[in-house]
């Protein structure tokens, strides 16, 4: 439900930090706690859906009486790939409990009172893509391949034990992994993913993964912007900035606004228009396929009502259909058949991968997906997380100095694309980059509610 009380500074007030312990790597039992003694400087944590593992940094400052009376970097010591615990909470009682490592040890600045040191934590799997290499054969659904990755230890994967959210796929794919990385196999299986519940082979493909405090996530572009919302926001300038307008969760402290459509960079990706070239080296057949964003648009989950609508001077008309980017592919018929022999011999003239109906349809997703963006800062939620859905609403700039309307163009669904919770001993603040595909404000700030 939304707060239909006005919220006070209280929100975003510093928030509380119950732990943030360092474990010896050379003596489990051996910890030093930050969180004691007002060390802290600041401490920010990060989700991004283009990110691998959820990251955090803390400043601190060290006296020399962290441990043993020693500086917590020579006592304990600190050197890299420590587990630390970190919890802390917003001001909503909303609390974040997260196990982290050091990935580096910055020592800022140095005098003969006080040493300010920086910690970059990263996720324990983190760590582990860079020690493990994947060799093995899949056979079979795309999702399939990802949980096994990120579960299965026998294969080569990361063995997570943390929970998972994998949307299924419709589409199959065999390979073999040829030695690399968990995390790169896994963005690279991202754009060949077509999902069985969001999306139409031919029409709309590719997936985004990435962690979050909660779990990992394996979800598809039309998946995460067929979410219902998990907060509304408004923004205006009047003076109570904290004070929440009645049907709202959250009012915004900041807010800007950037229009990413960059016609030459846009058309460069093929965002609207692409053309892929097919080539089958065995008995030399050749196809070229067009494909373009409006025909497909009304297949399309959206957050706004439209994509963007482009001059129609510059439509190429003619023989050849429109397209701004081409790829080229050599088809893959007859890679890797599962079964017996005979079965194999029976497959032969199956292609592995279905090019012409996902490849650049994954491409023009992405690229689409970023063409608006809303950046806002509010009282800090932990509560949020990369991939839920907001709606944002701001006021529409009118001659009318009386207008109160809000902005039909601005206004509406978002993805959250990245999030930053940071915490200060001056106020603890969220910070939220919100990216869609198109253009227009469907629906209002009480619809859509998870």
């Amino acid at each position: 439900m939304a707060n239909q009380t006005p919220v006070t500074s209280v929100q975003s007030s510093p928030a509380s930090i119950n732990k943030l312990s360092v474990f010896s790597n050379k003596d489990k039992s051996r910890t030093v706690e930050l969180a004691n003694g007002n060390r802290i400087v600041s401490l920010s944590y990060y989700e991004s859906i283009l990110q691998d593992c959820v990251r955090a940094t803390v400043s601190y400052v060290d006296t020399g009486n962290a441990i043993e009376d020693k500086t917590a970097i020579e006592g304990l010591p600190i050197v890299g790939t420590e587990r630390v615990n970190l919890k802390f909470r917003d001001n909503n009682d909303k609390f974040l409990n997260l196990t982290l490592y050091v990935n580096k040890v910055t020592p800022v600045s140095d005098d003969t009172n006080k040493s300010l040191v920086h910690l970059d934590l990263v996720s324990k799997e983190f760590i582990f893509n860079e020690k493990i290499r994947i060799n093995q054969r899949f056979d079979g659904r795309i999702s399939d391949h990802v949980r096994k990755i990120l579960t299965n230890q026998n294969s080569g994967g990361l063995n997570t034990q943390k929970k998972i959210d994998i949307e299924e796929t419709s589409n199959t794919y065999n390979f073999i992994g040829n030695n690399k990385k968990p995390y790169y196999l896994i963005n690279w299986l991202s754009r060949l993913s077509v999902s069985s519940e969001n999306q139409k082979r031919g029409e709309s493909a590719g997936y985004f993964f990435f962690e979050t405090s909660e779990r990992f996530k394996f979800k598809s572009i039309d998946g995460l912007l067929s979410q219902k919302q998990k907060k509304s926001i408004s923004y205006n300038d009047s003076s109570d900035r904290e004070e929440v307008p009645a049907g709202y969760d959250i009012k915004a402290l900041a807010l800007s606004k950037d229009n990413r459509v960059d016609t030459k960079d846009k058309l460069e990706k093929g965002a609207f228009s692409t053309r892929t070239i097919l080539f089958d080296p065995f008995n030399c057949y050749y196809e070229v396929v067009a494909s373009d964003a409006k025909s497909k648009e009304q297949n399309l989950k959206l957050a706004g009502k439209e994509l963007p609508k482009l001059n129609s001077e510059f439509d190429v008309a003619g023989l050849n259909k429109e397209f701004s980017r081409t790829t080229y592919y050599l088809l893959d018929t007859g890679t890797l058949p599962t079964g017996n022999t005979r079965q194999q011999i029976g497959k032969s003239q199956e292609v592995n991968f279905d090019v012409k109906n996902i490849l650049n349809q994954s491409i023009m997703r992405y690229n689409q997906l970023y063409s608006s963006m809303i950046t806002v800062t509010i009282a800090g939620d932990f509560s949020l997380h990369a991939g839920d859905v907001v709606y944002v609403d701001v006021p529409e700039l009118s001659a009318d100095t009386k207008n109160d309307q809000v902005s039909k163009q601005s206004g509406g669904l978002y993805i959250i694309s990245d999030l930053c919770h940071y915490v200060t001993t001056k106020g603890t603040f969220t910070k939220l980059n919100l990216v869609r595909d198109s253009f227009g404000r469907t629906g209002n700030h009480t619809t859509n509610r998870s």
